[in-house]
This record gives C-alpha cells, sequence and structure tokens, in this order.
C-alpha cells in the first residue's frame, strides 16, 4: 500500500465500517423515531482525518448504512446528506484553523471547533428534517437526545484522535490530504 489513493479509499472504507459499528454497538432509542449512538464520532473523526470529500463519503455511508441495517430506513437518505455534510464542514474546518492550543499532534481549538459545527449540522439537520416530516412538538423532543448523543461523540472523538494520530499512516494521510 505505497500508493496514497490507495491508503485513502483503505481508510475511508474503514471509517465507513466503523461509523456503522459506532453507530449500531450502543443503540439507545430516543424519544421520537431516532437513537442516540457514538457514531457521530466517527463521523467527526473521518472528516479530521480523511479530509473533508473522503470524510463526507466515510461517515455519511457509514451513518446511513446503520440506519439502513437497524431499520430506520426512512432517516437513511436524510442521514447521508446531513452527516455527510457534518464530517466535510467539520474537516474542513479542522483543516484550515490555525494550529494554536496544540498539545503533542491535538490540535484542541480546531478539534473542538470541528466538534461544535459537526454537533450543529447534525441537530439542525435533523431538527429541520423532523420538522419538515411530523411536526413542530416532535421535533423539539429529539434536539435534547441529539446534543446529549453529539457531547458523547465529542468526547469518544477527543479520546481517539490523539491515539489514532500516533499510527504513523495515519499522521501521514492526515499531512497529505487536499481540501
Amino acid at each position: 500500500m505505497n500508493n496514497n489513493r490507495t491508503k485513502k479509499i483503505v481508510f475511508s472504507a474503514l471509517m465507513a465500517a466503523l461509523t456503522t459499528a459506532a453507530t449500531m454497538v450502543i443503540h439507545i432509542p430516543s424519544a421520537f423515531s431516532g437513537y442516540i449512538h457514538l457514531g457521530d464520532g466517527m463521523v467527526l473523526l473521518s472528516g479530521m482525518l480523511l479530509g473533508p470529500a473522503a470524510g463526507a463519503a466515510a461517515g455519511g455511508i457509514g451513518s446511513m448504512m446503520a440506519d439502513l441495517l437497524s431499520g430506520y430506513a426512512f432517516y437513511a437518505p436524510a442521514t447521508l446528506i446531513i452527516k455527510a455534510l457534518a464530517a466535510f464542514l467539520s474537516g474542513y474546518l479542522y483543516r484550515h484553523l490555525p494550529s494554536t492550543g496544540r498539545v503533542g499532534s491535538f490540535r484542541t481549538l480546531a478539534f473542538l471547533a470541528s466538534g461544535m459545527i459537526c454537533s450543529v449540522v447534525v441537530t439542525g439537520g435533523y431538527f429541520l428534517f423532523e420538522l419538515a416530516v411530523y411536526n413542530w412538538p416532535a421535533a423539539v423532543s429529539n434536539v435534547p437526545f441529539n446534543l446529549v448523543q453529539n457531547l458523547f461523540s465529542l468526547i469518544a472523538a477527543g479520546v481517539l484522535l490523539p491515539v489514532l494520530l500516533q499510527v504513523r499512516e495515519i499522521r501521514e494521510l492526515n499531512r497529505n490530504s487536499a481540501l
């Protein structure tokens, strides 16, 4: 695997699979047709480690697959779009923020800002989707669950990112990713 493109494809597929698994392993039903999980941590890591474009593909496809495999097929198209957008924006922000607040290879400010944008996109995206499909009370009732999910996902990603950045191949892939 000397080819960077091949590595990127393999790591993208791996992140999609990890996103699916993290979404399905801890699976706590929420108030209205959704569920709390740690998959958003993998969505965030996908954007930061793979770059915006590959991260969007991995995070969106992995999350959509979890919906399809868990019996939430109705949510799958919205999930693909929402999670891909979250990974893209968080990955873009992570790449373009300055390296202030660096602790070793962990860029604290960039990580927190990326996590916040991911949380806003996911919570807002599902709020708008549920508002369009259901009604106001249903859409509002899931906002606290989404925020809790995003908090735990941010913690999980914050624990995993420094460990993953210790792996030479991931560090190099992270450095060489364009856009």
